[in-house]
């Protein structure tokens, strides 16, 4: 599996920050569309195993597929570069500003949601045969998912609106350790496997990821599902960016950069000067 210690992954990501803070404008967004994009053909492909089979769990098995292709094609996601850039900031990279994160966190949520509305339509067009007939079973799955996600959590008020914002910090600390654990290893299957056991966690928990809702929400909407645009923005997608964005960041990036970024000396560790001091001898 060719092991990547953590002090040697955790520059890894540093060096990766460093990057996408300086990435152009175009690279970026044709990044983070194909990143969309592709996490949207996975959760729309997991919906469908769900529904054909009746296991949920299989589904979520499944679902990883997409993040391990857009990670491997080198594609970003606003969930990852929520955890990396902040990084090279703090580690006081040169011309890494505050400036130039929230510039890359701005185009990677244009691109991430121009890919997964993309692909929202043309999974709308496929489940009513071009909009020519009600939703199939699969598209019926989708809009349900929609309402329950937003109308759901807006008839609990305050109590539901900390619930999505819990789920959405839990999130991202399982996809952004999925992100890391890719650097934990030099070879591609193990890449793979890292990624995948904290992404199919995350799915099958049901947390809310932004970029999967940028897909399954719009795409209820077309679906006919009982909700309206101001309750997807307010009851999901708002929200939900904000806690991927403190799960990300507090439980995955801050916590392995000050233990094997900035790793300090413990307090009963013997300083050089102790070690080579000659040891006295009671006459």
């Amino acid at each position: 599996m060719s092991y990547v210690n953590p002090p040697e992954f955790v520059k890894k990501m540093i060096d990766a920050g460093e990057t996408k803070a300086f990435m152009s404008t175009r690279d970026t967004l044709i990044r983070a569309y194909m990143a969309g994009a592709i996490l949207a053909l996975s959760a729309a492909f997991a919906v469908t195993v769900t529904v054909q089979t009746g296991e949920a769990l299989l589904g979520a098995l499944l679902f990883p597929i997409g993040f391990c292709l857009l990670y491997l094609l080198g594609f970003d996601l606003l969930t990852g570069v929520f955890t990396l850039t902040p990084l090279a900031l703090i580690d006081r990279r040169p011309g890494v500003t505050p400036r130039s994160v929230l510039r890359n966190w701005g185009l990677v949520f244009v691109g991430n949601f121009a890919g997964a509305l993309t692909v929202a339509v043309m999974m709308a067009v496929i489940f009513t045969v071009g909009f020519s007939m009600e939703p199939n079973e699969i598209g019926q799955r989708i809009g349900s998912i929609g309402e329950g996600r937003t109308v759901g959590y807006a008839e609990h008020g305050a109590a539901g609106m900390l619930t999505l914002f819990i789920r959405a910090v839990l999130c991202n600390w399982m996809v952004s350790t999925g992100v890391v654990a890719a650097m934990m290893s030099t070879s591609v299957s193990g890449k793979v496997i890292a990624m995948w056991m904290p992404i199919l966690l995350f799915f099958y928990m049901g947390f809310e990821h932004s970029i999967v809702n940028m897909y399954l929400f719009p795409s209820g909407l077309m679906l006919g599902g009982d909700f309206s645009l101001m309750d997807y923005l307010v009851w999901n997608e708002l929200p939900t960016v904000v806690g991927n964005l403190v799960g990300g960041l507090t439980f995955v990036g801050l916590t392995l950069y000050a233990t094997h970024g900035r790793t300090r000396v413990g307090l009963d560790r013997p300083t050089p000067r102790e070690i080579d001091a000659p040891v006295k001898v009671d006459a």
